[in-house]
């Protein structure tokens, strides 16, 4: 009797003591038993015959939940049944005009709109891959993110975006431009596939046409900027796709959740996480044009929203509005994202309740990811030893002077010990493969690093600066190179200089990144030596970077200097420019500023410094 009291008293104390001596068994063990349930899951999907792929996970949606809400949009809904409809029709109609084979790679230039999802889900079901462009590039930019998918001749557009089209019409003369539009176009050289496709049947696609697509296919293109300037296009294969349908499911999203989508679907946050999470589960998407901080919580209350997606600016846009007595007055239980600030992650919580957030880390092209499955403020995410067993990784030394990582007597890298920050690398291998850019193999053997831990080894370099403390979590400390963030934006410093560049009493120009307080990542400054006899004109300056920049790239801060500092190899020095920011008071050098009020760049005075600290100059 003795005996049984004690043991029965050992049983009630065991959970107190795991959770004084191992404070996160429980939240380790439910998330360690998903990720081997979702790696059994992609195992038996990978043996399936005939070969199933994130298409076939939303025709199973079709056949299972017909008549549920997928898209609603606007003043729109579609169910899934009239989502495999509508893009029966536009795979028809695409057919019909014989411009794609299967195996071909067509373009997306679309906003977030319903058309979007199928246009996507009819080339899916053509065989074809799909490259999905930024909406905010213009000119040469969109130019070569068009030319850099290797034998792409289709170009789908938005209404909203035909005249951003026209401009480059002239170089695109052996492309079929398509517009979504069903008015009259004001080019003969476009045509509208709304009012083919409405004249198209919505008879289901014949498989055949896709039976030579496989796992290694490129099934999407997502563009990243990188320190050449253009943008890159991503390779997402099939696989990939495929290991994307689990992002939702593994947090616990199910297909009684309705998401709110509001970042854009030519995103790798959009379309991997919001759109394919939802084929994956069920669950229906409301689907915005753009984000809208101030009816961001009314369309929750209004569409039942249970699930968020955010970078980091969107919860601190939200957190900047003005308090209402409903602010926790909402279904939403879960937000998924990423480059959530602590302080803003805190006051979040706090005004809008208890919410589960799940920061995470991870790249469009890259071969790793982590969650942060805890809730512990500020983590992207938490390591353990079955991610080291699964995805071998490395936080390596690494030199921001020399710009390399550090090596040791032997060649291979030297990794940090633990606390300390370093360079995340992770293993290529056939489970965590790096397929690279499109069309790019100098900038794909740039992200290959070698002879990381052993001699012959091949890593996937991330370009990230993190660290991992003695819980397990992983933080998120800095970007190596010449790119940096801003508005959940990636900002290639040698696309801007080169636009900048152009302008006549422009002779050189080092564009960096600063960091504003109260503000996630750095805005964009550039240093510039102007053209010997001529002046700086801010006019000129503001028309240029408007016209062929988007927002979140154009230089807010200008620094006019006599010369420029440059390393022994002839490298622009930007560590000293990055440091001294944006204050008018650290230099005798000429500041501005880019105000959009007065459509030029103006003199950053001191008052003005002070009206970007204390936030009354919105950036």
């Amino acid at each position: 009797m003795f005996l049984a009291a004690v043991l029965l008293c050992g049983l009630l104390l065991c959970p107190l003591f795991l959770r004084r001596l191992f404070p996160y068994f429980w939240s380790d063990f439910v998330y360690h038993t998903q990720l081997v349930r979702i790696l059994l899951k992609f195992v038996s999907r990978r043996r399936r015959r005939p070969l199933f792929f994130a298409l076939d996970r939303f025709l199973e949606q079709v056949e299972t939940r017909p008549n549920k809400p997928f898209i609603v949009f606007e003043n729109e809904r579609y169910s899934f049944k009239d989502a495999d409809r509508e893009s029966n029709r536009i795979a028809n109609a695409l057919r019909g005009a014989s411009v794609l084979t299967p195996g071909d790679t067509a373009v997306l230039f679309m906003t977030n709109e319903p058309a979007f999802i199928f246009c996507w889900l009819a080339l899916a079901k053509l065989g074809c891959a799909c490259a999905l462009l930024n909406t905010s590039i213009r000119a040469r930019c969109l130019i070569a993110s068009f030319r850099c998918c290797r034998g792409a001749t289709v170009l789908i557009a938005s209404e909203a975006l035909q005249r951003a089209v026209e401009e480059v019409s002239d170089d695109l003369e052996d492309v079929t431009i398509f517009i979504m539009s069903s008015s009259e176009l004001r080019s003969s050289a476009m045509k509208s596939l709304r009012r083919a496709a409405q004249e198209s049947s919505d008879s289901a696609v014949p498989p055949a046409l896709r039976a030579n697509v496989c796992f290694s296919s490129p099934a999407v293109y997502i563009y990243t900027s990188g320190t050449t300037g253009l943008p890159k296009a991503a390779v997402i294969t099939q696989t990939r796709l495929l290991a994307a349908l689990a992002v939702l499911a593994a947090n616990g999203v199910t297909h009684t959740d309705v998401i709110y989508v509001t970042l854009p679907l030519y995103h790798t946050a959009g379309f991997l996480v919001g759109f394919m999470g939802s084929v994956e589960t069920g669950s229906t998407i409301i689907l915005r044009r753009k984000f809208s901080a101030s009816r961001f919580w009314d369309e929750c209350r209004t569409h039942e929203v249970t699930v968020i997606q955010y970078i980091g600016e969107v919860l601190r846009y939200l957190c900047n509005t003005p308090k209402r007595e409903g602010d926790r007055e909402h279904a939403v239980r879960l937000a998924i994202g990423n480059g959530l600030r602590p302080d803003v992650w805190k006051e979040f919580l706090q005004r809008f309740g208890r919410i589960d957030i799940r920061e995470f880390y991870a790249s469009t092209e890259g071969n790793l990811g982590f969650v942060n499955y805890t809730g512990r403020l500020g983590a992207v995410g938490r390591v353990s030893w079955l991610h080291r067993k699964l995805f071998p990784y490395a936080l390596i030394q690494y030199d921001t002077e020399r710009d390399e990582p550090v090596r040791d007597s032997r060649g291979l890298c030297v990794e940090v010990p633990r606390g300390q920050t370093g360079l995340l690398v992770c293993e290529i291998t056939g489970r965590a493969p790096f397929v690279g850019y499109a069309q790019n193999p100098q900038q794909t053997e740039q992200k290959r690093l070698r002879d990381v831990l052993r001699s012959g080894d091949l890593f996937f370099n991330s370009g990230d600066l993190l660290k991992i403390d003695r819980h397990n979590f992983l933080y998120f400390q800095d970007r190596v190179g010449d790119t940096f963030r801003w508005k959940g934006e990636n900002v290639a410093t040698t696309e801007v200089s080169d636009i900048i560049g152009t302008l006549p009493f422009v002779q050189e120009g080092n564009v960096y990144g600063v960091r504003v307080p109260g503000h996630e990542g750095r805005i964009g400054m550039a240093a510039l030596k102007l053209t010997e006899g001529m002046e700086f004109d801010g006019g000129a300056m503001f028309t240029h970077v408007c016209r062929l920049l988007p927002a979140y790239a154009r230089p807010r801060f200008i620094r006019i200097q006599s010369s420029m500092a440059v390393t022994g190899t002839f490298k622009q020095q930007k560590r000293e420019l990055v440091e001294a920011g944006f204050d008018p008071r650290s230099t005798s050098d000429p500041m501005l500023f880019l105000s959009e009020q007065e459509r030029s760049y103006v003199t950053l005075s001191p008052f003005i410094y002070r009206q970007i600290i204390s936030h009354r100059i919105k950036l």
